[in-house]
């Protein structure tokens, strides 16, 4: 779901049309609906309220004067590859609790000596 600051792609006609980033989610008067301040990234910046549900905040299609609608969170490229290695980091820790300690190396010059 779309929050304060997050960075959304609005789909028009389910084509990508412009980017936007959430500035404001206030209640509406009707309940179970939040009007949503877009900060939408073209030249000149404008903004943009709209009044939307939960669901539509969490990516469902809608229509506003006939014309198909859809937000899309965006989560940046940086924030994707720390995901990736704190996972893979997660999976080399488990793996290596499951395999237990590693064998203890022994040295031959060491037990020459003795």
């Amino acid at each position: 779901m779309a929050t304060i600051n997050d960075l959304v792609l609005v789909y028009i006609d389910d084509k990508p049309g412009f980017y936007a980033r959430v500035e404001d989610i206030i209640p509406d008067v009707k309940p179970g609906w939040w009007q949503v301040s877009l900060l939408v990234l073209t030249f000149p910046l404008q903004v943009f309220t709209w009044i939307l549900d939960e669901q539509q905040l969490e990516g469902a299609d809608f229509t506003m004067g006939g014309t198909p609608l859809r937000l899309e969170d965006l989560v940046s490229p940086v924030e994707l590859e720390r995901i990736e290695k704190e996972k893979s980091e997660k999976e080399r820790a488990l793996k290596a609790r499951r395999e237990g300690p590693a064998p203890k190396v022994i040295s031959l010059l060491d037990r020459k000596k003795k």
